[in-house]
């Protein structure tokens, strides 16, 4: 395969599964590890994806890539990550599902729950959870983004503030070395912010992915966070710093065909 149709195949499989590396590619094109070192570093000067550590990543920046592309980043990942995060979920909960395509996954995998009270600034997730009729949803004002149907800005926070609730669903465009909590969009940021302080227990889901990205805008840190699903095993220093926070990891592995991932709940310091 050649050159000019390689790199649009390799730039989809990024959007696709949020990383490439080398050998994989070249395994699946037959070509050599050379070969596929110079098309990342083509596609990389271009400004179409980021150079790491055996292979490649979606390139970061100030603005986070469009929806329908995060929407298919790691999906598999998310749909694991959300069912374990669903399954943590009481019946008779009243839970807050904030903006973004993992809290989503959350919300597919929540549909067999009993009597939950939804509050949610992401219009998804209301069409996502208008069929499951054991719960009631509160969609909270706000500002329309229309780039991924979430609501951002003041009138959001004051609707959130009328609320006290038992769990808390949150996702990120970024997590740092340091257990920070990143996003683009500091009106969201500033949602976020107020979900933690409204939440009794707040959980963050975030895939692998955003261990690989920056974006400028802290939420918090994984101090503030009771509950972390993801499927990547956490840095040393990291889980060292969850462990002495007390928030508690659990490590997932993708779903797979005709099978649901297990539920494990790890030490974070392990």
């Amino acid at each position: 395969m050649s050159q000019a149709f390689r790199h649009p195949d390799i730039l989809e499989l990024a959007r696709r599964d949020g990383k490439v590396t080398v050998e994989d590619l070249a395994e699946r094109f037959g070509v050599t590890v050379q070969t596929i070192r110079r098309d990342l570093a083509e596609l990389a000067e271009a400004g179409k994806l980021e150079r790491v550590h055996g292979g490649a990543i979606l390139p970061s920046g100030v603005t986070n890539i469009g929806y329908s592309d995060r929407r298919d980043l790691a999906a598999a990942a998310k749909a694991a990550i959300g069912d374990c995060c669903a399954r943590s979920i009481p019946d008779n909960s009243a839970v807050f599902i904030g903006i973004g395509t993992s809290t989503e996954a959350v919300a597919r995998a929540l549909s067999r729950h009993r009597n939950l009270l939804i509050v949610t600034n992401n219009m998804n997730v209301a069409n996502i959870l208008q069929e499951t009729h054991d719960c009631e949803i509160i969609v909270a004002g706000g500002t329309l983004r229309r780039s991924d149907g979430g609501l951002v800005g003041a009138l959001t926070m004051r609707t959130i503030e009328q609320f006290k609730f038992d769990i808390a669903v949150i996702g990120c465009s970024a997590l740092d070395h340091e257990g920070d909590l990143l996003d683009f969009d500091i009106q969201e940021v500033g949602v976020n912010q107020t979900i933690i302080r409204r939440a009794r227990s707040t959980c963050l889901v975030a895939d692998a992915t955003k261990f690989e990205r920056v974006a400028p805008v802290r939420i918090a840190s994984l101090r503030d966070v009771h509950h972390f699903f993801t499927d990547r095993q956490l840095a040393p220093d990291l889980a060292q710093l969850c462990a002495t926070w007390s928030t508690e990891v659990h490590l997932t592995a993708p779903v797979s065909t005709g099978a649901s991932a297990p539920d494990t709940s790890v030490p974070s310091a392990s």
